[in-house]
């Protein structure tokens, strides 16, 4: 019987745009059981993507409204589902695994989970990265962005930022999880910076540490000499997170790496670099040191651009000794606009993979 409410959450959560893809090994249904209780797995496949508060959830599905606040509140703690609140209420919605639920792990996450979401990356990653949109924007470094181009909002690191009044400064689970699994990383990891438009959101948040803005800012700074790449949801207003990600831990560049899947199909990129070679030295340090997803090739003149790989984040740039390297604007023909909003790409990701999700907009 209690398996029965982890089956319906994997349905449910294969249901939204994001997708939860079944194994025949099952190991996803042993993921949801080490998050929810079966009590709350039901409470879950009740909710929807879009904010309620318990009174409305108990009008709309009819569930008692004795109690449903704490047991939503204690859910939220646990990263089960997301809550806000203003003006002393409390609002509530459904989170997708990913971007979602499995971020939301990182107080709890051990060994075995590790373990078991190793084992599940594999099935997920094909079904995420087959389909379109993106779930990630690279935010290029801006001094690499060439004088002349004049940036969108949503390309520029500093207008996220400029745009946002709460900042928290938290640990990356991606690292986190590879350090269980022997295989630490050697730069930072407090690097994930979640944003908010309202003053004093995070002021009670259970994990990270409250940071200002002009923190913010030298923490990116930080992450760009250590060679972190920016990352950001596929949107073009709503960001509630910048990424600072490395090859060696992130799921979504390792995505590139290690699984294969084109770079194109992971991440929303707006530039390309490109190399001279007529000031490229060869001395390496643009392939070596700071390219990500291995988009620098050496030949016998230099080195060049895999176009088809790279992710424009300026890495490469900002470390080149010879100014051999320039970011170059694609093409408008290249790209599509992110999505607006995120509910606009939930629609998108949702046609694109043929679900009906409705029920839970």
């Amino acid at each position: 019987m209690n398996d029965e409410a982890y089956y319906k959450l994997a349905k449910v959560l294969d249901t939204l745009p994001n997708g939860f893809p079944a194994t025949e090994s099952g190991v996803e249904i042993k993921l949801l059981k080490k998050i929810f209780a079966p009590e709350q797995a039901a409470l879950f496949c009740r909710l929807r993507l879009t904010f309620e508060t318990s009174e409305q959830i108990a009008a709309r599905t009819g569930l008692p409204l004795e109690g449903l606040e704490k047991k939503l509140v204690s859910m939220a703690a646990g990263g089960q589902i997301f809550m806000i609140k203003m003006n002393k209420i409390r609002y509530f919605r459904m989170l997708p695994w990913i971007f979602g639920i499995y971020e939301f792990q990182l107080t709890c996450l051990d060994k075995e989970f590790a373990l078991l979401h190793k084992e599940y990356e594999p099935f997920y990653h094909r079904q995420f990265f087959s389909q379109k949109p993106q779930l990630m924007q690279t935010l290029a470094i801006e001094e690499t962005i060439p004088v002349h181009q004049e940036a969108l909002p949503y390309e520029k690191v500093s207008t996220i930022i400029e745009n946002n009044h709460s900042f928290l400064v938290n640990e990356c689970i991606c690292k986190k999880e590879r350090g269980l699994l022997e295989h630490p990383c050697d730069r930072p990891m407090e690097v994930c910076i979640f944003i908010a438009p309202l003053p004093g959101v995070f002021d009670k948040s259970r994990t990270g540490r409250v940071i200002t803005k002009g923190e913010a800012y030298e923490l990116l700074k930080k992450t760009e000499e250590q060679g972190l790449v920016h990352l950001t949801s596929n949107v073009q207003f709503g960001q509630i997170f910048i990424c600072n990600c490395c090859k060696c831990c992130c799921g979504v560049l390792r995505s590139i790496n290690e699984f294969g899947i084109p770079a194109p199909l992971v991440i929303n990129s707006h530039y390309y670099a490109e190399i001279s070679t007529d000031k490229c030295s060869g001395c390496g340090i643009c392939a070596d040191e700071r390219c990500q997803v291995n988009a620098i090739a050496e030949e016998e003149d230099g080195y060049r651009i895999v176009p088809e790989r790279c992710i424009g984040c300026g890495l490469c740039i900002s470390a080149c000794p010879m100014e051999a390297i320039r970011l170059v604007h694609k093409d408008h023909a290249e790209i599509a606009p992110p999505p607006l909003t995120e509910d606009a790409w939930f629609g998108e990701r949702g046609a694109s993979r043929g679900v009906d999700f409705s029920k839970f907009r």
